[in-house]
């Protein structure tokens, strides 16, 4: 598999030379940024949802500042991130502590997500195994307090390159401040 995977990311860069790039990690000021965004909806305390609730409510969700992490090499079919990518990981948990000292009560989403190669189901495992993964180093490697991060899988639900082939822009995670969105 990995092989494979491999194969296919090399005959990616050479026919398309800028899409090595594309996978360049968001700066730490950015992440910070866009995360610190104002929301694209304001609730009032009344409309605040639950944590499950926001999961299953895309709407809400598109209105929470974001940002998707491409960069984050997901492995054809795995959920391990590598040691040689936690500088990347580093990046995130950086703009994830600013936020925290700015903003004490702030919850970030990791939303997980995959391409739309296997079975529906294998997707869904794999995507909340993602999100899980990178919830873990955050905690356990860079020491990002677990109460401000929950996770979600979609699966493939939400391709952004949408082919039923390998697509590594598609294996990926997002990031939502969702604080002002739950009570």
């Amino acid at each position: 598999m990995q092989r494979r995977a491999f194969l296919t990311a090399l005959a990616a860069t050479l026919a398309a030379p800028g899409l090595a790039l594309a996978q360049e990690t968001p700066s730490e000021d950015m992440i910070y940024r866009r995360l610190d965004a104002a929301p694209a909806r304001r609730l009032r305390d009344s409309e605040r949802v639950t944590v499950r609730e926001l999961k299953r409510r895309p709407d809400l969700r598109r209105a929470a500042p974001s940002i998707d992490i491409q960069s984050i090499n997901f492995a054809f079919g795995s959920a391990e991130i590598p040691r040689s990518e936690y500088r990347k990981v580093r990046q995130i948990a950086r703009a994830m502590e600013q936020l925290l000292r700015r903003r004490g009560r702030a919850v970030f989403l990791i939303e997980g997500h995959t391409d739309a190669v296997g079975s529906e189901a294998s997707n869904q495992i794999l995507s909340e195994r993602r999100a899980e993964s990178l919830k873990w180093v955050l905690v356990q490697e860079f020491r990002i307090p677990a109460r401000a991060l929950e996770t979600v899988g979609y699966g493939e639900q939400y391709l952004l390159v949408p082919t039923q082939n390998e697509e590594w822009r598609n294996r990926r995670v997002t990031l939502r401040r969702i604080d002002e969105f739950v009570r």
